[in-house]
């Protein structure tokens, strides 16, 4: 081929050459602002921090925003994406922080920051978190003696961890309470803190945070009882209903009324599981652990109700079931420093027969393991006895006779009686700040050490009014036992630290 012929070939040649780059560049550029885009959107969906124990940089999302300061020591620096608000922002951190609820953490966060009002955070605002801890906290039980005067209101689970609950804990305080009892398993089975179990499985936790919740509670200088409603247990006979009452005639679950509830007492499955609950419980620095429903079935057809302690001992009755149980129980909690109180039923209190024979609480055995014993004594509930038409307008007849009989039955043992009293108004017209204060004086001069006020929905605006009143009486009606000294600082949404970060 000659010259000529070669040249041209080298000039076609770099002519398709700048076509092909001229058509390669867009798709170059195009390739590479994708690249661009997913590596940004990678960076930016882990939040940016400066953690306090280690000052660095955090590189915003948003090239032009500044740069962060070091957040101050115990607090964590947020750089705030696209979409962030302070609410989400706050239950990210709630776990890492000493705040028991979401609320009070998007509160502590806006008095933390001058800027950050309202809901919404702007991408590239740099948010300081107050009340990072170090590590998770553990809590220790306080420990005092069985007549240690208590003073208590009752909360649900759901609601002791609700902003409510914490304000209904403050006002107890404040009006001269001194302990709160709280669920951490009521009697639908739901069990309400972190626990793991073979036979529980997963679940949702109201309280989230037992040691945090009790270091709350600690922090009010006040007694943490944690409840659990012992053998009647829904969900438990629900997903395992080998484990629950059989009845003899199907062989299948038995029933109370119809409602599938109760679980066999005797079994020993069940009996570990609760036991194994209270430990965690105390292990989390509860002080006192309290049974409830720590009986068999009393109502439903009994004859037709079928228990495994009938077949493995056949020479035993129900209250030898409840012993048992106790005495093992009482035997793993009391080293733990926990006081072990018993729920029983007011009616206990005249020791028929019948109700010893269905419940199976012999007060006299179960008074030998525990350091409490805690009568519903709520008048109301003695409907049809002593030959009152309305019990729940005579309070001071019922708590005056069912206490009276309960020191009987239990003189010498060295237990405490400490009621539960009636802080609702069913079956009563009587019900009133007044109704608070004869049932309280009724209950301590007839030897009753403390009181304990049940309300299903935890509404206890007429103690809050009745308190005050018997706090200034001093000593007409109660004693006023405190803890010796406060065990921490109260938890309160302050805005403790300074807004220091550049924005």
């Amino acid at each position: 081929m000659g010259p000529f012929s070669i040249t041209e070939a080298f000039l076609l040649m770099e002519k398709n050459l700048r076509r092909l780059i001229w058509v390669s560049l867009p798709i170059m550029f195009c390739l590479s602002l994708i690249g661009w885009r997913m590596i940004s959107a990678a960076q930016s969906a882990q939040p940016q921090l400066v953690q306090a124990s280690k000052p660095s940089i955090a590189v915003s999302s948003t090239s032009n925003s500044p740069t962060p300061a070091v957040a101050p020591p115990g607090t964590t620096l947020y750089v705030a994406k696209r979409g962030d608000s302070i609410p989400l922002v706050a239950r990210h951190y709630l776990s890492q922080t000493s705040y028991l609820t979401s609320t009070e953490l998007a509160q502590a966060i806006r008095n933390t920051n001058a800027d950050a009002h309202g809901t919404f955070l702007k991408p590239g605002q740099q948010v300081i978190i107050p009340g990072i801890l170090d590590a998770p906290i553990i809590e220790k039980s306080v420990p005092v003696a069985r007549d240690f005067e208590v003073r208590a209101v009752y909360l649900t689970g759901v609601m002791a961890a609700s902003d409510r609950g914490m304000r209904i804990i403050r006002r107890w305080r404040e009006v001269g309470g001194n302990a709160v009892v709280f669920d951490i398993k009521d009697s639908d089975g739901a069990v309400n803190i972190p626990f793991e179990h073979p036979l529980l499985g997963s679940h949702r936790s109201a309280i989230r945070d037992l040691p945090k919740f009790v270091r709350f509670v600690h922090s009010q200088n006040m007694h943490a009882i944690a409840r659990i409603a012992i053998f009647r247990d829904e969900r438990l006979v629900t997903t395992h209903p080998e484990l629950a009452v059989k009845s003899r005639k199907s062989g299948q679950a038995w029933r109370e009324n119809g409602k599938l509830v109760w679980t066999d007492p005797s079994q020993p499955k069940v009996q570990e599981f609760d036991i194994a609950l209270a430990k965690k419980a105390a292990e989390s620095g509860a002080d006192e652990i309290q049974f409830d429903y720590v009986r068999f079935p009393a109502e439903g057809d009994q004859k037709d109700a079928s228990f495994v302690f009938q077949t493995a001992h056949p020479e035993w009755h129900r209250t030898d079931v409840i012993a048992d149980f106790l005495k093992r129980a009482y035997a793993e909690l009391h080293p733990m420093g926990v006081l072990l109180s018993l729920d029983v039923f007011g009616v206990m209190a005249w020791q028929r027969q019948v109700d010893l024979a269905h419940t199976g609480q012999d007060i006299v055995s179960m008074a030998k393991y525990c350091d409490v014993l805690s009568p519903m004594i709520y008048p109301s509930h003695f409907f049809g006895m002593d030959g009152y038409a309305r019990p729940g307008d005579a309070p001071e007849h019922f708590i005056a006779e069912s206490m009276d009989r309960f020191e009987l039955i239990t003189k010498g043992s060295g237990v405490v009686i400490r009621p539960w009293l009636q802080a609702f108004r069913w079956r009563t017209k009587t019900y009133s700040p007044k109704y608070i204060e004869v049932q309280v004086l009724t209950a301590k001069n007839k030897g009753g050490i403390g009181f304990l006020f049940w309300n299903a929905g935890n509404d206890y605006s007429k103690p809050f009014v009745a308190m005050p009143e018997m706090s200034g009486a001093k000593g007409q009606y109660f004693r006023g036992d405190e803890l010796s000294n406060p065990i921490h600082a109260d938890l309160k949404p302050a805005g403790q630290v300074a807004a220091t970060a550049s924005r």
